[in-house]
C-alpha cells in the first residue's frame, strides 16, 4: 500500500512561504523526507514560470510591432481569464507526465503550487483543475495575513533574479489590486483541516500557519510541516479517493 502523497496542492498568498517549503524539502534527506513527510522523490509544477512567460511573450510581440496579447506595458493583465489559462497550463503539464508514465504519481509526488487573490480566486482555480489532479490531491494552505505577505514580498525582491521562483516580487500596487483579499477562509470555513468540495470530489486540506514565520528556519519549519502533513494524511485516510486504495493511518 502506498505510504506517500501522490499530489499536494500547495497554495497561499504571494511570499507566504510556499517556495521555502519546497526548497526545504529539496534539501531534506530522501529517506527522512519519506518517513517524516510522506514525500519521496517529487516533481514541482508551479504556475509562476507561465506568468513570467506571458510578460516575456508580450515584450517580444511589442518588439515585433505587434499588439501585446496578455498584459499592459506595466504588466497588468488585460483579461483576468488569463489566471485560468495558467491553471490549464498546469493541467497540461500534469497530463503529459501521466501520458508518458501512467503510474507517475505512484513513483513521484507532484507538488502543484500557485497563489490566487480576489473574492473567488481559489474557488475559480479549483474549478479549473483537472480531475486527474483533484482525485489524487490533498491541499496545504500556508496561512499568513495580507500584511505579512506584503512584507515578505518586499523582503525577497531581487531585481537581478526577478524571474526566479524564490526571488520574484510584486510592486505594492499589484499586491493591493490582485491579492488584498482572498477566499480561503470562505472555502475552508476557518478550519485548520477538513475537506473542500472540488468538481464533485471531497478534497482534504490542512493549514500551515506561518505567522509568526517558521519557513525561514528549518529547525522550526520541519516540525510544523510534519504536523501539517500528518493532519492532511489523516484527512486523506478518512476520505479515500475511488481511484486508489485508501492510505493507512
Amino acid at each position: 500500500m502506498d505510504e506517500r502523497f501522490e499530489v499536494i496542492i500547495l497554495i497561499g498568498r504571494p511570499a507566504a512561504g510556499k517556495s521555502e517549503v519546497i526548497d526545504f524539502l529539496k534539501h531534506t534527506d530522501p529517506a527522512q523526507r519519506a518517513r517524516r513527510f510522506r514525500i519521496g522523490e517529487f516533481t514541482e509544477l508551479d504556475d509562476f514560470p507561465f506568468v513570467w512567460e506571458t510578460f516575456e511573450i508580450d515584450d517580444l510581440l511589442e518588439g515585433l510591432g505587434r499588439p501585446r496579447a496578455f498584459t499592459t506595458k506595466d504588466y497588468y493583465f488585460l483579461d483576468d481569464q488569463v489566471w485560468n489559462l495558467f491553471i490549464e497550463r498546469l493541467n497540461l503539464e500534469f497530463r503529459k507526465k501521466l501520458a508518458r508514465e501512467p503510474d507517475f504519481t505512484r513513483r513521484r509526488t507532484v507538488i502543484v503550487e500557485f497563489s490566487r487573490g480576489g473574492a473567488t480566486g481559489f474557488a475559480e482555480a479549483f474549478a479549473h483543475l483537472a480531475e486527474e489532479i483533484v482525485r489524487r490531491a490533498g491541499i496545504v494552505y500556508i496561512n499568513v495575513s495580507y500584511e505579512e505577505s506584503a512584507r515578505k514580498n518586499r523582503r525577497r525582491f531581487d531585481p537581478a533574479r526577478a524571474d526566479s521562483i524564490l526571488y520574484h516580487s510584486l510592486p505594492d500596487a499589484k499586491m493591493e489590486r490582485y491579492y488584498r483579499v482572498n477566499d480561503w477562509d470562505a472555502l475552508s470555513g476557518g478550519r485548520k483541516s477538513g475537506r473542500i468540495g472540488i468538481r464533485g470530489v471531497e478534497v482534504p486540506f490542512a493549514v500551515l500557519d506561518n505567522e509568526p514565520e517558521v519557513t525561514d528556519d528549518g529547525a522550526r519549519l520541519g516540525p510544523a510541516l510534519e504536523a501539517t502533513l500528518a493532519a492532511l494524511w489523516r484527512e486523506m485516510a478518512a476520505a479515500p479517493r475511488p481511484h486508489a486504495p485508501p492510505p493507512t493511518r
